[in-house]
């Protein structure tokens, strides 16, 4: 009897060891699972913040850009088309003068002719910047065609442009983002780097599009954050972000420079 009670003792000591052991290895893995929750919770939450951040970067990075391009309009506003329109003026006035001859009235009418014509081309350059009709009218590939034109007749540099797809018409507002990325690439291309030739590429990647863009210029260091946060490549940033698309910048001093952005 006394054997089988201290058995009896044994398998109670042992299912209490035993239930003690579940106890605190609940408890344990309760209290690792809440702390793993929290873990997961705070990451999210840091993550959240940082696309936040991002977002509010690319919201500001547009708005100085479009502030940036207010101020360069009211410039052009103000200092080309105001002042041949005031001198139209003037010389309007000057055609109420008595006395005048035939020939300084012929003189004056040619003026106000020209000055009129000036501030016409005047306005159709400011219009282009803002939204090129050749781009509203035929498409991303006729818009880049013009650019690269436009860019070449100056004889600065040389702009080589080849595309292996078709642009979709339906994708209009995504084509401006496109059309705006290659200008601001190729006015930094000349106005930093020095470039001479440039090319531009584009290709399918399974359900994407490529852009391969390179210049010969002088290049930058790209491992230099300095040279990732100016204005013009927040511009970038921003744009290509609007696209949901991933960008990437290949660049060495003397050694020009190579971006390709996938959208």
């Amino acid at each position: 009897m006394k054997v089988s009670h201290a058995y009896e003792t044994e398998i109670v000591a042992a299912i209490l060891y035993t239930s003690l052991f579940f106890v605190i290895l609940s408890v344990g893995l309760i209290i690792f699972f809440y702390y793993s929750r929290k873990r997961i919770i705070k990451n999210e939450l840091e993550k959240k913040d940082l696309e936040l951040h991002f977002q509010q970067q690319q919201l500001y990075a547009v708005i100085v850009t479009q502030e940036e391009e207010r101020k360069r309009i009211a410039q052009d506003l103000h200092d080309d088309i105001s002042a041949k329109l005031n001198v139209v003026s003037l010389n309007s006035h000057l055609l109420n003068s008595p006395n005048l001859t035939a020939s300084e009235t012929t003189e004056i009418t040619a003026n106000i002719v020209n000055l009129t014509a000036k501030a016409l081309e005047s306005t159709r350059r400011i219009a282009h910047d803002l939204l090129p009709a050749v781009l509203d009218k035929f498409g991303l590939h006729a818009g880049i065609e013009e650019l690269c034109a436009d860019f070449n007749s100056s004889k600065q540099v040389t702009v080589l442009y080849e595309n292996n797809i078709e642009f979709d018409a339906a994708d209009k507002d995504k084509h401006l983002h496109v059309f705006r990325v290659l200008q601001e690439l190729i006015n930094n291309s000349i106005r930093h780097g020095s470039a001479t030739h440039i090319k531009i590429v584009f290709d399918r990647e399974g359900t994407l599009n490529v852009c391969n863009y390179s210049d010969d210029g002088c290049g930058f260091d790209a491992l230099d954050i300095r040279n990732q946060h100016g204005l013009g490549m927040k511009n970038i940033s921003s744009r290509i972000g609007f696209l949901k698309g991933v960008i990437t910048i290949h660049s060495e001093q003397k050694k020009g420079v190579q971006v390709i952005f996938k959208y």
